[in-house]
């Protein structure tokens, strides 16, 4: 065979049902899980819960029940849409939206998806620096702040895409092999925080969040409600945005979908609760009680936090836990711009989607805003994931046809992008109008969002109205 024709070495099923003879069982979807939900974003987001003012019932119950429903919905909802279909959610939309429509979203998916795995490289690149005596970015800081952080986060991008590049096989892999010790380095770096804020009893333990306190500044102070509805909604884009279609595919049967629960109540609750101590054993240093005195906020850079608590072994566990969080996460995003250039190989894709979060990764904003660029983005594509959902579930139901770009030959559905780009325009306007936290918006989009496809699919086939 010549060169120009040479297939690609990596199977992906890009624009088909993945095969039996590639399912996986649940100990894949356990370890890749845990990898991702007990890594990057932990370090970073944990002490910006501190950071909101967050009071101890509002984080410890808020984040038990809000993680529950983000299990539930991706047991009940994604699994199930992905185990039925087996297809990616850029072929499994491009069915119903045609494929024009379709690359619009992908575009916008892949690079949301790209600034996502950027903020981790951000989070890898806190730990690098460390031994080179790098300036840390402080929770302000948007720009790169000199060229010894360039040439580090340069080079953590590098490895995260090729890892990445190799397909899922090879990001589970690494995951299975990973999220044991990182899992160990949140749990011992929260035991030794505990040690250092002379933590002995349940009650000095509560004692740490307290009653809550002022958010510090440029914060939103968090309530219960802000916990709850964020933690359920920060995986948004995966859950009811249907994202993880694309790795639930490889599952052999719905039930794989409770594995999610590892990565939760291991990383969304342990490791976060963890962290939150890692900032609070920081903010007794001298140092940042001459910031917080000064009236400046001490930096909440992973890297730094977890050294002060376990040294080299803190270092290593930030590093690793970068990697894990954005080598799925830029697979993810590889698959999006790949459905956009359906010719490309797979791997190169994937390349290019690595160096766009590296290029995100230069900039710290990414990674210190991650509670408001998380919203965002979950919000932004959580509606489109309805549309997949209501058309899953109702078509037959309510009569109108499913997947219906690929029945009537559409390349552009307009029913689609009315759906989605009235619920997203309408409850974002809301929000900014009426300064309500977007999360709160985020189920009333995605529900109007998918009531909306139905009616109008209805009307625009010609079927009478419920």
């Amino acid at each position: 065979m010549t060169e120009p024709n040479k297939p690609k070495t990596i199977e992906e099923f890009e624009r088909e049902p993945v095969p039996k003879r590639a399912w996986k069982g649940w100990k894949s979807f356990l370890g890749m899980y845990a990898g991702e939900h007990a890594a990057g974003t932990e370090f970073v987001i944990g002490p910006l819960f501190l950071t909101a003012g967050v009071s101890a019932f509002d984080l410890i119950v808020g984040l038990l029940i809000g993680n529950f429903l983000a299990v539930l919905t991706w047991r009940y909802l994604t699994a199930r849409i992905a185990v039925d279909r087996r297809l990616t959610l850029y072929y499994q939309l491009e069915k119903i939206c045609g494929k024009k429509l379709v690359i619009f979203y992908n575009l916008a998916n892949g690079i949301l998806f790209c600034f996502l795995a950027g903020a981790m490289v951000t989070v890898s690149a806190t730990a690098v620096g460390i031994p080179f005596d790098m300036p840390m970015p402080k929770l302000t800081d948007t720009m790169p702040n000199g060229v010894t952080w360039v040439i580090i986060v340069l080079a953590v991008g590098a490895v995260i895409s090729i890892v990445a590049a190799r397909g899922y096989a090879t990001v589970a892999k690494v995951a299975n092999v990973l999220s044991p010790f990182i899992v160990l380095a949140f749990l011992v770096s929260g035991i030794v925080a505990l040690g250092q804020l002379n933590v002995s009893s349940v009650s000095e333990f509560w004692a740490i969040w307290g009653e809550g306190s002022d958010p510090f500044p440029g914060q939103i102070k968090y309530t219960f409600w802000h916990v709850v509805i964020w933690s359920w909604f920060c995986n948004a884009a995966m859950h009811i945005g249907m994202s993880d279609l694309t790795v639930f595919r490889y599952a052999k049967n719905a039930k794989v979908g409770w594995t999610t629960a590892a990565g939760l109540y291991v990383g969304h609750y342990m490791a976060w609760i963890a962290a939150a101590l890692l900032y609070a054993a920081f903010l007794q240093q001298p140092e940042s009680q001459a910031m917080l005195a000064n009236g400046e906020v001490p930096s909440v850079a992973p890297g730094p936090l977890a050294n002060n608590a376990i040294g080299i072994f803190g270092i290593l566990a930030v590093i690793i836990a970068g990697w894990t969080t954005a080598n799925p996460t830029i697979y993810r995003a590889g698959l999006a711009f790949q459905a956009i250039l359906p010719k490309a190989s797979t791997f190169w894709v994937t390349i290019i989607a690595g160096g766009v979060a590296t290029i995100a990764g230069l900039f710290p904003a990414f990674a210190m805003k991650l509670l408001d660029f998380v919203a965002v983005y979950g919000f932004i594509l959580a509606p489109m994931g309805a549309i997949i959902v209501f058309d899953y579930f109702l078509a037959e139901r309510w009569g109108f046809k499913s997947q219906h770009a690929e029945i009537s030959g559409k390349q552009f559905n307009g029913t689609v992008l009315f759906s989605w780009l009235i619920s997203v325009g309408l409850f974002y306007f809301i929000s900014v109008k009426f300064g309500i936290f977007l999360s709160f918006l985020t189920l009333p989009a995605w529900l109007l969002s998918g009531i909306t496809y139905a009616y109008y699919s209805r009307y625009k086939q010609g079927i009478k109205t419920l």
